[in-house]
Order: C-alpha cells, then sequence, then structure tokens
C-alpha cells in the first residue's frame, strides 16, 4: 500500500469509526427500544465492515514501541447506562466469546457496545493526532483482540431480537383458516 492508499484507507476506517460513535449516542437517547434495536444493527454491521477491512490487509506496525499517550478514555458510562434502560430487558443476551467452544456467558449489549466504542475512540485519538499509523494498528489489533468479538455477538443479539419482532407474529383468524382448510382437504392441518 502506497502512501496516498495508506491515508485514504486511514480516513476511510476513521469515518466508520466517528460515524459509529456518533450514531452511538444519537441512538441512547432515543425513547423507544423497537427504533434503537434496529439502529443499532445497522450500525454495527457497518463499524464490523471496516473491522472485517482491517482483518483483511496485513498486520500494520506501530513505529513506537510504546502506546503514545493521547488522554483518558472517554466518559461513556452515561450511554451505557441510558442504553440498558432503553433496552431493559433485551439488554442481557447469551455471548459465546469462542465460538469453537459451546459455552455462552450473559452479556449486556449495553456494557459489550460501550467497549467497542471505548476500543474505537482510542484509535480515533491517534488518527485525530496525526498517527495514522499507531491508529490503524490500534484499530486493527482491537478488532482482532476484543471489539471484533463484542461486535459479533452483539450483531447477533440484535439481529435475533430483530428477526423475532418481524417474524413471531400470530396470523389474525389462523385457527378458523386452518380449520376450512381442513374441512376441504380432509387433512389434519395443525402445526
Amino acid at each position: 500500500m502506497n502512501e496516498l492508499e495508506f491515508e485514504d484507507f486511514a480516513q476511510q476506517i476513521s469515518d466508520a469509526v466517528e460515524s459509529f460513535l456518533v450514531s452511538l449516542q444519537a441512538i441512547s437517547r432515543e425513547e423507544s427500544a423497537g427504533v434503537a434495536v434496529p439502529l443499532l444493527l445497522l450500525e454495527v454491521s457497518q463499524v464490523l465492515l471496516a473491522g472485517a477491512r482491517l482483518g483483511a490487509q496485513i498486520d500494520f506496525t506501530p513505529i513506537e514501541t510504546y502506546q503514545p499517550d493521547v488522554g483518558p478514555d472517554p466518559d461513556l458510562d452515561d450511554m451505557r447506562m441510558r442504553l440498558a434502560t432503553l433496552l431493559d430487558e433485551a439488554d442481557t443476551f447469551s455471548h459465546n466469546f469462542e465460538p469453537y467452544d459451546p459455552e455462552t456467558f450473559p452479556a449486556q449489549l449495553s456494557d459489550e457496545l460501550t467497549s467497542i466504542a471505548t476500543d474505537l475512540a482510542n484509535g480515533l485519538k491517534h488518527f485525530r493526532a496525526g498517527n495514522l499509523d499507531e491508529a490503524l494498528w490500534w484499530w486493527q489489533y482491537s478488532y482482532l483482540a476484543s471489539w471484533g468479538g463484542n461486535a459479533c455477538g452483539v450483531l447477533s443479539a440484535l439481529h435475533s431480537i430483530v428477526a423475532h419482532d418481524r417474524l413471531d407474529h400470530e396470523v389474525v383468524g389462523e385457527d378458523e383458516q386452518l380449520a376450512i382448510a381442513e374441512e376441504i382437504l380432509g387433512a389434519d392441518l395443525t402445526p
């Protein structure tokens, strides 16, 4: 990757990260989980695309042995609490940290989303400080080590909520329709 491609790639990842962080804050202020959950599904999907692009690249190497200090982690606890309140009972889900190990653990969407945001914000600070090597290294490393797996679990949970919401509807008059069909066909059609 030449210098221009490198800078362009870093800018694209930065744009995706910033979009996710801004959107996550906005979604946490939604009044309805019915609005928030599909938006979260979309945002997590989009940031995972950026992560997959990072994972598909050769390993980025930071210039310095130690990460330059870019200040404290952002205080995202208010956002985490808003998300927990908004998501209510849907906040807790079963997360499988390692797909080849069948054991699952309870996790909270609000905690996982906040953890993802914290990892991404750290890389964004490096990017804004002009340290593209460190930003890309951090985003790639943290994608592979933490936020990528967390985001996959969150994506699965959000997908499940949306799928059940859209597909688990009772058909009004279904019993009557089945009774009429059984009479016509002379067969038991009860599921």
